[in-house]
């Protein structure tokens, strides 16, 4: 084998890395991205795939989910936000969390002008480890940082009993 078809074959490999390196990681932050689109009334046909296929797009929204024996805690960051643009709901086996952010600022530095803004509708969706009692929700939402606590179904906990013998 000559030196180019080494490189070649050594190139080709490495673009398959890397290809590879890509799927997986979209694979696995699928479920970290929250998807941002034009407005809450755009629903199309593409809009209705499975929840756990829907958290796709670039903007993140944080989020920790805490096990217990009795409950789920689930932590989303929302910074910038009240709680009356927040909307939570459980569907199926998932925590949704949208709404619409609408954010902007403007301010002056030396001769610089900075201008930030983020706006559009969002949408998060967490996976639920364990079936939930919605009735016995609750949430709040303080600096910036949603906290929703979902207590565990009673037919549904995950507690194993050891014997003693």
């Amino acid at each position: 084998m000559s030196t180019l078809q080494q490189v070649r074959e050594g190139l080709n490999q490495a673009w398959g890395r890397v290809v590879d390196g890509w799927e997986q990681l979209s694979r696995q932050a699928s479920g970290a991205m929250t998807r941002f689109t034009r407005g809450r009334g755009d629903k199309t046909a593409g809009d209705k795939r499975e929840l756990s296929q829907r958290s796709t797009g670039w903007g993140l929204l944080a989020a920790e989910v805490f096990d217990d024996d009795d409950r789920i805690v689930v932590r989303v960051e929302a910074p910038g936000m009240s709680k009356d643009d927040l909307d939570i709901r459980v569907q199926d086996d998932f925590l949704v969390v949208s709404g619409e952010k609408q954010m902007a600022r403007e301010r002056t530095q030396g001769r610089w002008q900075v201008t930030e803004c983020a706006y559009g509708s969002f949408q998060r969706v967490v996976p639920l480890p364990d079936t939930v009692d919605t009735a016995r929700a609750d949430a709040s939402y303080r600096d910036g940082v949603l906290r929703v606590e979902l207590p565990k179904a009673a037919e549904r906990r995950r507690k194993v009993r050891v014997a003693v013998h």
